[in-house]
């Protein structure tokens, strides 16, 4: 009945547009008080989470991708990358991919993407020849590219709450990520080949974009090569990344000024990392109840039951997490999904690092999935577009990620290759 009556609040309150955590944190405290358990271990849970060393890269990996999308970098970036790929047929989608795989990596948010690229991309995209419809379908998921390459925010969150290496899992995500934008750059190449004439492009201008952007490239090649070395942990990449966005964009480039855009940037960086805060504590309550209960075991019960066929089983997860994926927001996913298919996963005998893999490419998936994709109210407040004609323009991509998701899930060695070869703790 408790049950029951939880949906029934839950969906209604959802309905009415009501905050995620208000929703969370709520349910959480009637469900302790139904159920009359101590909800000191929610407070003791949080507080554990709260004294995470790892805990401080979010907030700094979110500055540093703010203050990149706040300066002329994304120009700088966009120049270099049509020198590059615009040559060929298709280059212009690809650079576009690329520019946003690179700036969701760093910010951990696709909104922020969309926002700080795509009123740049759009336009240089309709120009080259891309139909409306495309344009707005590969910006829109392209927002989400970056989930699965370090700094990835949403990988040290699922470290933190999975209590997996978040060194490991940056090294995992290398070639599930670069799978998933060779499928999307194949739909690019094959629209590019019809609509897209060929620039050519000069040596001269090929070393003037690289100039433009010589102290904004070094900076993925810092953060990964100093993780995978072992030279400095994700916490210290966060440091170290915030440090040096922040010397160039202010002192060596002077995009932006110390006194009167500075603080802009810290305050909507920051209005991003507590919303995800606020978000995990109010989920954190949520959780502990479904723990405290042995809901996990109880549907690993039923799985025995009914599912004994590892295939069967991974084929509904990502049915479930991708419906999961478009009712809630990612931040909201990880944190109260995890707990309940991480022991499931154990028991088919899924690696944890693989199990992230299909959790993120899953999430991927979802920011674009109606009904509450978020890629898609972003997109359709940037371009001023129904969110329903959105939806319909990202389809073609949607298949091309499930695709992935498939080879991701799978292919197991895909994840894990690169964990074993460079032996990463």
């Amino acid at each position: 009945m408790i049950a029951i009556l939880s949906t029934i609040v839950v969906i209604f309150l959802a309905v009415i547009g009501t905050p995620l955590f208000i929703i969370f944190g709520g349910l959480a405290l009637y469900l302790f008080f139904m159920a009359g358990i101590d909800i000191s271990a929610v407070i003791i849970e949080i507080n554990r989470l709260a004294s995470s060393p790892v805990l401080i890269a979010i907030p700094l990996f979110t500055f540093a991708g703010y203050i990149l999308a706040e300066s002329k970098t994304p120009h700088r970036l966009i120049r270099l990358f049509k020198a590059l790929f615009g040559w060929f047929r298709g280059g212009t989608a690809i650079l576009a991919l690329v520019a946003c795989a690179f700036f969701t990596s760093f910010s951990g948010a696709s909104g922020v993407t969309i926002i700080a690229l795509g009123g740049i991309l759009y336009p240089v995209m309709t120009k080259a020849g891309y139909s409306e419809k495309f344009s707005l379908g590969l910006l829109t998921t392209s927002g989400s590219l970056g989930l699965l390459f370090p700094p990835s925010l949403l990988i040290i969150l699922y470290g933190i709450i999975a209590n997996v290496s978040i060194m490991q899992l940056f090294v995992a995500g290398i070639i599930p990520g670069i799978i998933l934008l060779i499928l999307m750059s194949f739909l690019a190449l094959k629209e590019g080949r019809k609509v897209e004439k060929i620039e050519k492009t000069s040596f001269k201008e090929i070393k003037a974009a690289l100039r433009g952007a010589i102290w904004e490239i070094p900076l993925p090649f810092l953060v990964i090569f100093g993780i995978y070395s072992g030279t400095f942990t994700a916490s210290e990449a966060a440091i170290i990344t915030a440090a040096y966005a922040f010397f160039i964009e202010v002192f060596i480039y002077r995009d932006l000024n110390l006194t009167k855009d500075i603080p802009r940037v810290i305050r909507g960086s920051m209005v991003v990392v507590g919303g995800i805060f606020v978000i995990l504590g109010s989920a954190m309550g949520l959780t502990n109840y479904l723990v405290d209960e042995q809901i996990p075991m109880k549907i690993l019960d039923w799985m025995k039951t009914y599912v004994n066929n590892k295939i069967i089983f991974l084929l509904l997860l990502n049915i479930f997490l991708i419906i999961v994926g478009a009712v809630l927001d990612v931040f909201s996913a990880v944190i109260v999904v995890i707990p309940l298919i991480v022991p499931i996963a154990k028991n088919f005998g899924i690696d944890p690092i693989h199990m992230a893999m299909i959790f993120l490419t899953n999430l991927e998936i979802g920011y674009n999935a109606p009904p509450a994709g978020l890629n898609l109210f972003i997109a359709s407040f940037r371009f001023r577009k129904p969110v329903m004609e959105l939806a319909k323009s990202t389809l073609p991509f949607l298949l091309m990620l499930i695709t992935g998701l498939m080879i991701v899930t799978y292919v197991p060695e895909l994840s894990l290759f690169l964990v074993r070869l460079l032996k990463v703790q």
